[in-house]
């Protein structure tokens, strides 16, 4: 069986790869555990510096060899001294993957497989926004959503600012949404194969991870 080691930055990432991904891609022969990032001794969740992500993603990548490593990290709020931040041009998707590449480059482990989200956890919830309606019972908010997603050609599109992230704009309209609680159950409840059909970059990386077969 191959093995993936996903590094993730926060617990909603952690229940989301372990309830989630971990299930689709077992039927497939491909297990993936979760590792929680560290923001100091006995202090886990969040990214803080590339620093701190360089040498937990190393050390993962040379202590099992065996295995692969990937991240799931949001792009939305990612701290500016990752390798390219600086340079990064175009659109957000060609920034996003200009800034993989050169985390894989920085890394330089064979075993590395780097992810950003686009632009955070949450744009995957906009793929099918009634599925919050069985969590709030608020069919107002469920067509506010609606409304929000279809000004955007993909879920992925979603823009990056604290005003206007994902995350903001489902808080904005259900303020008693809960990241860590309701987001990887409502993503559950979604499912990979309609996420993968609207969100090209997260379906190229549930691709990328697929042939490591």
């Amino acid at each position: 069986m191959t093995r993936v080691n996903v590094f993730v930055e926060g617990q909603t990432e952690e229940t989301f790869v372990r309830d989630v991904l971990a299930p689709y891609f077992t039927r497939q022969g491909i297990w993936l555990n979760a590792i929680l990032a560290e923001t100091s001794p006995g202090n886990k969740g969040g990214i803080v510096s590339y620093g701190k992500v360089k040498h937990q993603v190393t050390r993962l990548c040379r202590s099992d060899s065996g295995a692969y490593v990937t991240t799931l990290i949001d792009y939305y709020g990612l701290p500016t001294d990752f390798p390219s931040f600086a340079i990064a041009q175009g659109d957000a998707m060609q920034k996003v993957q200009l800034l993989q590449d050169a985390f894989a480059h920085d890394i330089s482990e064979r075993n590395f497989l780097p992810y950003f989200a686009m632009h955070e956890f949450e744009a995957l919830l906009f793929c099918d926004p009634v599925k919050f309606e069985d969590w709030f019972d608020d069919q107002r908010a469920v067509a506010r959503l609606e409304e929000i997603k279809a000004n955007f050609a993909t879920p992925e599109e979603i823009n990056n600012s604290p005003e206007t992230a994902p995350s903001k704009r489902i808080l904005a309209v259900i303020p008693a949404y809960k990241k860590t609680l309701h987001g990887p159950m409502i993503a559950e409840d979604i499912g990979i194969d309609v996420m993968r059909a609207q969100c090209p970059h997260f379906d190229g990386w549930i691709r990328s991870i697929e042939q490591l077969r």
